[in-house]
């Protein structure tokens, strides 16, 4: 039997078949532009990668993704510091600054994310829609009346600047992250915990924070994250160079007026992003299931 027989025969069968190819090559097509976009994200890291081993020398000019005399010099001269200071020193600034920034804004962040989605008082429609207009404000904006409050304060050349906000819930993303979260949360189980004798502490304690706990996690993930990689703030308000951060001690590898150590450079870049993938993948489960705010089911 020919094909145009069979296609006359089985006229729907035909259709389906040519409704699947379609699919496939579609499919194929997607899947082939996900790949080459996947390429052009990963080039950055995969140079980044390559220069780490790269002799320093070499890496300004024409560098090959796979370096044809592979060294690990730069590493060693990285671990060896900056300026006479320890790398190790830069990485304990990083993780107090980041470990602090996390507990500051979950403690925060959950607690007026609490006031907003379960408390009634005056003003909370205004308050909240207050906050939420923050968002609206760059952080270039208010960079100098900052500046000039925390000089005259004298918290200057401190991590104050760099904290202080944290514990006071002043991250408007993470503080409504939470009251979508928390607004998903049953009424009743409120209710039961004041028939149990509970007051707000007690519920908020007891009940709401660890039905929350998907969205402090996110609200972890990304404030770990913003803070490792924050060199703005840092550069504003941070003078000695015992105090830097991993990302601001980095320039301290490139000297405009003498020699530019550019492989020790891409060697301590290499290291500061291994803490931010560690937390990532740690707390990646908990990530897609926190910003979805989906709530309790059943």
């Amino acid at each position: 039997m020919s094909t145009v027989e069979r296609v006359a025969t089985n006229p729907a069968g035909a259709v389906r078949r040519r409704a699947g190819r379609r699919r496939r090559w579609g499919s194929l097509g997607w899947h082939l532009a996900a790949l080459a976009l996947l390429a052009v994200i990963l080039y950055p890291v995969a140079w980044v990668v390559s220069a780490s081993f790269t002799p320093s020398a070499s890496i300004i000019g024409d560098l090959e993704l796979l370096p044809g005399d592979p060294t690990t010099d730069n590493y060693r001269r990285a671990a060896e510091g900056m300026a006479g200071i320890s790398v190790w020193r830069f990485f304990w600034n990083s993780t107090v600054l980041a470990v602090l920034a996390v507990v500051g804004t979950v403690a925060s962040s959950a607690l007026a994310g609490y006031a907003f989605a379960r408390l009634r008082f005056r003003g909370r429609s205004t308050m909240f829609v207050l906050m939420i207009s923050t968002l609206l404000l760059p952080f270039h904006v208010l960079l100098v009346p900052q500046y000039a409050v925390f000089q005259n304060l004298g918290l200057v050349d401190t991590y104050a600047p760099l904290l202080l906000g944290k514990f006071l819930a002043a991250e408007a993303f993470f503080v409504f992250l939470m009251v979508q979260f928390m607004r998903n949360i049953p009424n009743e189980l409120d209710e039961s915990a004041r028939i149990d004798g509970a007051g707000q502490w007690g519920t908020f304690w007891h009940i709401v924070l660890p039905l929350s706990r998907p969205a402090m996690i996110t609200t972890a993930i990304f404030t770990f994250i913003w803070t490792w990689n924050d060199f703005l703030g840092p550069l504003i308000y941070l003078s000695t160079p015992d105090k830097y951060p991993l990302p601001l001690a980095l320039q301290l590898y490139i000297d405009q007026t003498t020699l530019s150590d550019y492989g020790a450079l891409m060697a301590m870049s290499m290291l500061a992003l291994l803490p931010v993938i560690g937390f990532f993948l740690f707390f990646q489960r908990f990530l897609v299931e926190g910003v979805s705010t989906s709530g309790l089911k059943g």
